[in-house]
């Protein structure tokens, strides 16, 4: 059974940054996303990159905020997010899919394993 480790969550104010990062283990995985939830809401897709594409994929909401970065002999990925706001709070999370991609990443329902979670929040 993979398992994946968050880390780098914390407290910022609005306008600082927070770099996010994943470990991962178990074995082969052809892409890694980052999702948040906020208390209440949907689990929503933030970024990932699909490995075996070399490409990459971004929420609308953090495009020009983020870059998602990894290194696949490492088993890791970073999500580096830039001027945080209120509405980036949630607990963030790390996941993996074990197969090949067919549907793309934006989907929760798309990943095989997930982490435990990060919380980040940002005050005003």
């Amino acid at each position: 059974q993979d398992q994946l480790v968050e880390s780098g969550g914390g407290l910022v104010q609005a306008g600082d940054s927070l770099l996010l990062s994943c470990a991962a283990s178990g074995g082969t995985f052809f892409a890694m996303g980052w999702f948040r939830q906020a208390p209440g809401k949907e689990r929503e897709f933030v970024a990932a990159i699909i490995w075996s594409h070399d490409t990459t994929a971004y929420a609308d909401s953090v495009k020009g905020r983020c870059t998602i970065s990894g290194d696949m002999s490492k088993k890791a990925v970073h999500l580096r997010m830039n001027t945080l706001k209120p509405e980036d709070a949630a607990v963030d999370y790390c996941a993996e899919r074990k197969r090949p991609v067919v549907g793309g990443p934006r989907s929760p329902l798309e990943y095989d394993v997930w982490g435990q979670g990060t919380q980040v929040t940002v005050s005003a």
